[in-house]
């Protein structure tokens, strides 16, 4: 969930007052509850948008083996939201299982799906598992990391750059653009018009 500048602010105050209680004007208090509508209008979203991705997961399940990459990925981001596995999951994924990806989404469903059951034999919630992060988030200008003025650490790539293969004994390279769309030629000037003689 992301929040807007005025947004933050309006919870800055809400949190600065929540820690010393002090009559609000009028004008703060609406602010807040235009925030708790709005936090309420993004968790209804979210639920919304959750029932969605179930509801697609089971479309994509019934149409396997022809919806294969996609059923795979859209398992991918149910489980990262949080998803238990169900039955048809894993089924579908030990039919799958030839392929490198069903079969690492099988482990991982198998290991969830056993912990789920040993939480409900055992009396307790199943623990809804956050999803993991997408990206590493950056603070903006401004603010505490201004004032911090950390230097930048150099970048890592995450996995090393393959080297280009060189091409098999029977294998044509890849040819370059300009081999395959050679750039058009001018056509030539038109030769002077011949003047005549008038006799």
């Amino acid at each position: 969930m992301a929040f807007s500048a005025d947004e933050l602010r309006v919870l800055r105050r809400a949190l600065a007052n929540a820690l010393h209680p002090t009559p609000l004007p009028e004008e703060d208090v609406q602010d807040c509850l235009r925030l708790a509508g709005a936090v309420d209008e993004v968790v209804n979203e979210a639920g919304r948008l959750r029932a969605f991705l179930l509801a697609d997961l089971a479309r994509y399940r019934a149409a396997l083996p022809g919806s294969l990459s996609g059923y795979l990925e859209l398992l991918q981001d149910a489980l990262a939201a949080g998803y238990d596995p169900r039955p048809d999951d894993l089924a579908a994924l030990r039919a799958l299982r030839a392929g490198p990806v069903a079969a690492a989404l099988l482990e991982r469903c198998q290991v969830l799906a056993e912990r789920s059951v040993r939480a409900r034999l055992a009396g307790r919630a199943v623990p809804m598992t956050a999803p993991a992060p997408r990206g590493r988030l950056l603070a903006l200008r401004g603010g505490l990391a201004a004032a911090a003025k950390e230097p930048e650490r150099p970048r890592t790539p995450s996995r090393p750059a393959e080297p280009a293969r060189p091409p098999a004994p029977g294998e044509r390279p890849m040819p370059k653009p300009s081999e395959v769309f050679p750039p058009r030629r001018r056509p030539a000037p038109a030769p002077p018009p011949e003047e005549r003689a008038v006799s």
